[in-house]
């Protein structure tokens, strides 16, 4: 790429504050989707759904921990390598620490249709600790729109459906596991579905993508290019 312009402190200084302008700007946005976002109405979840953990079998209701709201990352396993998606791999090593969340009565989960076994191992691998669980075997992945498959419901990843996503040159969506995140609340026994976003959704959640965004040279690479962290040469 071309570097930066060379100019004097006092012309950086001029462009630095229009910059900034436009920075405000876009926070005042962010904070105004964000509040749309909070007061989205939400859905009742009736079907009981079960998920196996290193604690043996847990309903979603389970998941909570005894919190208010819970937040499911939805993500993806690579069957063919038989270990978790590198690009959600980014997205986990940039969760801080959990009492944060915990402290604002939040969990944060991962759920994965992948065997128990499986998630177990590449989690030991990753040096992680945030809870993961399977969901294999139950519908959550397809009813939540994280797993792709005509037999089993209507394509549909990210609010588009199948002939949208092809038209869109998005055709490695149509099928099989799509990463995303899903939002619960829990009223008493009651839990309700308020939130999911896929796709770029998640950009927000990548804190690499954030500091590199503050640099000349930025991002560099897409998502998909990023490696496990246990595979850089550096």
């Amino acid at each position: 790429m071309d570097l930066p312009q060379v100019v004097s402190r006092d012309e950086w200084l001029t462009a630095r504050k229009g910059l900034l302008a436009r920075e405000k700007e876009f926070t005042r946005m962010r904070d105004v989707v964000t509040e749309e976002r909070r007061g989205l109405p939400m859905v009742k979840v009736d079907k009981d759904y079960v998920f196996d953990g290193p604690g043996g079998k847990v309903d979603l209701l389970e998941l909570f921990d005894g919190r208010r709201q819970l937040i499911v990352y939805h993500f993806m396993w690579l069957w063919d390598t038989d270990e978790g998606c590198a690009s959600c791999s980014l997205l986990v090593d940039n969760i801080g620490h959990l009492s944060h969340l915990h402290a604002r009565d939040t969990s944060l989960v991962l759920a994965s249709r992948a065997p128990l076994a499986g998630i177990e191992r590449f989690k030991a691998r990753m040096g992680w600790t945030v809870p993961w669980y399977s969901s294999y075997g139950s519908d959550f992945n397809y009813d939540f729109n994280a797993t792709m498959d005509e037999s089993v419901a209507p394509v549909e990843y990210n609010y588009k459906d199948k002939a949208t996503l092809m038209r869109e040159g998005l055709a490695f969506f149509v099928k099989g596991d799509g990463h995303g995140m899903s939002v619960f609340l829990r009223d008493g026994d009651s839990v309700f579905h308020t939130y999911s976003t896929y796709g770029r959704g998640a950009d927000l959640l990548v804190g690499t993508y954030n500091y590199l965004d503050l640099t000349p040279l930025g991002r560099q690479k897409y998502i998909n290019e990023f490696l496990h962290h246990d595979k850089y040469d550096v």
